[in-house]
């Protein structure tokens, strides 16, 4: 455990990194170059770069981009939210986690978008512990997110974590009919909550990565890598 902890902590620390640097007129494309250089500070080694032909160390995803986006060098805008998708691996073990900025100053609806999909993702670690099961973190994240008023991503969904980016088991962001595996200590799991302001159906572009909402809405991801301890969740992929 003691490795995903150190390369949760080299993710936890290429968001920050982005975070500060995402602001108006500053391209995608520079945020991934300064999440390269988190990297080699730390000689940690990216778990996205050429991922089945992935072009990045971070996936980078405005405003209707649910996950998936690749940087590029069109520059971010006043009121546009981001959200930036990284991973990194320490000795053969790795750690993935999400964030969605806003990008100046943005209206309240988004804010709110943000705040929901943060509070799903916090919601769903309550559940990452020993004897629950992988449906409770589901129906705890969707439970958050349709109160008020958003809907969930359901083509895309969280994984287990460890020697590999993504294992079993599959962990959904909503409430299904299979109670799914009983969590033991030891297990990891990465939850992303995607959470959309419109309808949840997606669409992937013809560029076989970018996903984004079919009706055109704003969508936000958040994810953290989090480990079941016998004191319960330990979350891998956040600094404080």
């Amino acid at each position: 455990m003691a490795k995903m902890r150190r390369a949760g902590r080299v993710v936890a620390q290429m968001l920050e990194a982005c975070e500060r640097a995402a602001k108006p007129g500053v391209t995608t494309r520079e945020l991934d170059l300064i999440a390269r250089d988190v990297l080699e500070r730390n000689h940690a080694r990216s778990n996205f770069l050429n991922y089945k032909g992935f072009p990045a160390v971070i996936c980078t995803s405005p405003n209707s981009v649910i996950v998936h986006g690749i940087p590029s060098n069109q520059p971010l805008k006043d009121g546009d939210i981001l959200s930036v998708d990284c991973g990194a691996i320490i000795e053969g073990y790795h750690a993935d986690a999400a964030r969605t900025f806003p990008i100046g100053d943005v209206d309240e609806d988004a804010h709110q978008l943000m705040k929901v999909t943060r509070a799903s993702l916090d919601a769903g670690i309550e559940f990452v512990r020993d004897g629950a099961r992988v449906s409770d973190i589901g129906e705890a994240v969707q439970k958050v997110a349709e109160a008020a008023g958003f809907s969930v991503v359901r083509e895309y969904v969280g994984h287990g974590i460890g020697t590999a980016l993504h294992e079993e088991p599959q962990v959904p962001n909503y409430k299904t009919n299979r109670r799914g595996i009983k969590l033991m200590v030891g297990h990891v799991l990465a939850v992303e909550p995607m959470v959309n302001m419109g309808g949840p159906k997606t669409e992937l572009r013809d560029d076989g990565w970018t996903v984004v909402t079919l009706d055109g809405s704003l969508s936000a991801h958040f994810e953290d890598s989090i480990a079941v301890t016998e004191n319960g969740p330990e979350i891998l992929t956040r600094l404080d």
